[in-house]
Parts: structure tokens; sequence; C-alpha cells
């Protein structure tokens, strides 16, 4: 019977290590997100652009471009819709922008908004 409780206080020991830990990933991640004016500060002419949602054919491209003299250092994009997938979000093959797409099930088409984290080009 001893044994048993061991084994239960450390698996009620790990899951609260491994919740920590997840809480502290969310921490981290929110913050990612929303850069201060600091860290904006050391990308030289930073710019969020977003391409806001719309509905487009299932596993078509939509593309956020940078303006003129950005590339893009970071993005991403979002399926918007129930059961919707975001496939795939990536830059594109120059750099000057990002790219996503998705997919819906039970659907032909799929609510897709893109964003581009762009930079001065150097």
């Amino acid at each position: 019977m001893r044994r048993g409780y061991a084994a239960t206080t450390a698996v009620l020991a790990l899951g609260a290590v491994v919740g920590i830990g997840i809480a502290a990933q969310e921490e981290g991640a929110a913050a990612a997100a929303k850069p201060t004016s600091a860290q904006r500060a050391a990308f030289d002419g930073y710019q969020l652009v977003k391409l806001p949602n719309a509905n487009v054919p299932a596993f078509t491209r939509r593309t956020v471009w940078c303006p003129n003299g950005k590339r893009a250092i970071g993005g991403g994009g979002e399926a918007q819709g129930n059961g919707a997938i975001l496939v795939g979000s990536f830059p594109t093959n120059d750099g000057r922008g990002w790219i996503a797409l998705g997919r819906q099930d039970g659907h032909n088409t799929v609510g897709i908004s893109v964003y581009a984290v762009c930079a001065n080009a150097t």
C-alpha cells in the first residue's frame, strides 16, 4: 500500500511540474507575441502587416507583402471557421512577405488571415 502511495505522489508532483512548465511557455509565447518598444527598436523599421480574414477556396495561398525596402523577419496565419485547419505558414521565396493556407472540414472554403513582421532590409 505504501508503494502505491509513493507512485501516486510522484505522478502528482510530475503533473505539477509539467503544468508549471506549460504555463511558463504560454506566458513566454504571449510576451513574444507583443514586443516591447525596446524590442521593436532593435529592428530598424519594425512594422506588422496584416491581410485580414477572407474566405478562399481550400488550400489557396494568401500572401501579405512587406512595404518596399523591407523584408519579413517573421509571420503567421490563422484559419477561421468550424473545423478550420492552418495547413501552411511560411515566408515567400524572396523573403518580402508571408504565405498562409488552410482548409475547413466539410467545406470547400476557409477563412484565412495572414501576418508578416517586417523590418528594413540591410
